[in-house]
């Protein structure tokens, strides 16, 4: 008979072998990605018709880079506390909220440019509005796919989410174009609010499974902090945020100044431009499917640093090439470079977190991600104005270049078992403390050979940055002067109920550190742990 070891070692090689495609077998995931996509269609369709309609009500080329700042933007400003909420709320009600806000946003875009009321500053602020919907949005979402597929097809997921953007990207700039060029604007407007529709309906009919915590849920600033502390304690996603700052900040560039060249420097309508977004959308699409075969070949880093240099190949032809037809096979190459890193920067994010926490770094990440194409954008139109769209864009290109030079100190791929331990015992107390009391003050006693105490202290200092991570508002480690075999570990928690998470939080990884630990200690028994709270000390 097979034990039930060879059956999971099966079904992990079948999934293994599944293909880009195989998520979609899985019923719930492919309802929602097929909304997403509906969804995403109508976006593309209104990025274009609000760019395009910015140049018809203004020539400015920084206000046509605030349209894409406006979008961006919001993430920056609250992607943080979006994070937050989707953590430690319904995340299915979440989304409801967000998708209604933004169908009554995009239903007052176009209600306004029917009745002619739009100015340049009004359709700014309203493609602000919606932005925020999409910052409010976007961690709810993404975290729910880790929710819904297993852990095996996680990265085929997360590649097929990415594609929907890029399917959006292929598809509705061409039919955004071909609308506003027949029609107007507005009819892209309200065929974009039509296309929440289609996502809340979805959401409606899904039956989310209840979380459920002997503890009480955390209030919106502290789950707030405890998403910075973790993004500031956490190397891997330390190293996936950095990357992507340093890609956006200068990729923005080429979203920023694309339509300004195909209106200024192509003589391009509003069809021309959709059907150079169109290609790349075409680019995304093809390397959405050959991406599994390529990350067999090429690690995280090896992939993004081609990406990066094909990217920045990318943007210095579309600054100085204007030959259309060979600009459409570099906009293709584009997509495929574009998908790619994004992919890669999106799965690193998912993947290098535990699930506590999953949504806040995934805010993070937005942050950093919607923030650098947002800012990025306003610098790159502000450079355009000064020195020529041409010039800017080619700027770009060798900052793209210049980026790679990070690739080594932070790198991506980084691995760990981040599966909840539950091996720390419940502390030992006589009298409970309130879940408020604190703050609380845990001391771990050990005992190091001193022929040691150099390869201790440096195995320790990792585990001091776990535990800030995890919840520690200070972690030192002290040696008595007087037993030069005593060391002893601090931390202070801010909180009883916060340390009583911090017993949820530990990781198989933390596991293994803690063991590496706790080999130097001597001795039969094992490190004395006290637990110091101030506030009410409960009642026995």
């Amino acid at each position: 008979m097979r034990s039930e070891a060879d059956t999971a070692a099966e079904r992990a090689a079948a999934q293994e072998q599944g293909g880009a495609w195989s998520p979609l077998r899985l019923e719930l995931f492919r309802a929602l990605w097929l909304a997403a996509l509906v969804s995403n269609v109508g976006t593309w369709m209104q990025n274009v018709a609000a760019v395009w309609y910015m140049t018809s009500l203004t020539p400015s080329p920084l206000m046509v880079a605030l349209v894409q700042a406006a979008t961006s933007l919001p993430v920056f400003l609250v992607g943080l506390p979006a994070g937050a909420v989707a953590d430690i709320v319904d995340r299915r009600r979440l989304l409801l909220w967000t998708q209604g806000w933004m169908l009554a946003v995009a239903a007052a875009l176009a209600v306004l440019t029917f009745a002619g009321l739009m100015t340049g500053w009004l359709l700014l602020a309203l493609t602000f509005a919606l932005g925020l919907g999409m910052a409010m949005n976007a961690p709810s979402w993404q975290a729910i796919t880790p929710e819904i597929v297993p852990v095996p097809e996680l990265p085929r997921a997360i590649a097929l989410n990415a594609l929907t953007v890029n399917i959006g990207r292929a598809v509705g700039p061409a039919l955004g174009g071909f609308l506003v060029a027949a029609a107007g604007p507005a009819v892209v407007f309200i065929l974009n609010a039509a296309s929440f529709v289609a996502v809340l309906v979805v959401v409606y009919r899904w039956r989310r499974a209840p979380t459920t915590s002997i503890l009480p849920a955390e209030r919106l600033f502290a789950a707030t902090r405890a998403g910075l502390r973790y993004a500031r304690h956490a190397p891997a996603l330390a190293s996936v945020l950095i990357r992507t700052a340093l890609f956006m900040l200068a990729a923005s560039a080429f979203w920023a100044l694309l339509p300004v060249i195909a209106r200024s420097e192509l003589g391009m309508d509003a069809i021309g431009y959709g059907v150079l977004l169109a290609c790349v959308g075409g680019g995304a699409t093809a390397g959405a499917a050959l991406l599994p075969r390529v990350k067999k070949r090429l690690s995280a880093d090896g992939l993004t640093a081609l990406a990066t240099g094909v990217f920045a190949v990318v943007s210095v032809l579309t600054a100085l090439w204007r030959w259309v037809p060979g600009l459409w096979l570099v906009m293709v190459i584009g997509g495929l470079a574009w998908i790619a890193m994004m992919a890669t920067l999106n799965s690193a994010a998912q993947t290098t977190v535990p699930s506590w926490v999953r949504a806040r770094a995934l805010g993070v990440y937005l942050v950093v991600f919607q923030g650098g194409l947002g800012l990025g954008s306003a610098l790159w139109g502000a450079v355009a104005e000064r020195i020529g769209t041409s010039l800017a864009l080619a700027l770009a290109g060798v900052a793209l270049v210049a980026g790679l030079a990070a690739i080594p100190r932070w790198r991506l791929g980084v691995t760990v078992d981040l599966t909840p331990s539950a091996h720390w015992p419940e502390p030992h107390v006589v009298a409970a403390p309130s879940l408020d009391s604190g703050p609380v003050y845990v001391q771990v006693e050990y005992r190091v050979d001193s022929m040691q105490a150099r390869e201790f202290l440096a195995v320790v200092s990792e585990l001091g940055g776990v535990r800030r991570r995890d919840g520690a508002l200070a972690w030192s480690v002290y040696r008595d002067p007087a037993d030069l075999e005593r060391y002893v570990e601090i931390f202070l928690v801010e909180s009883w109920v916060e340390h009583l998470r911090q017993h949820d939080r530990v990781t198989q990884a933390d596991r293994t550190l803690e063991e590496r630990v706790r080999r130097f200690h001597r001795g039969g028994s094992p490190p004395v742990v006290t637990h110091l709270v101030a506030g009410s000390a409960g009642t026995p």
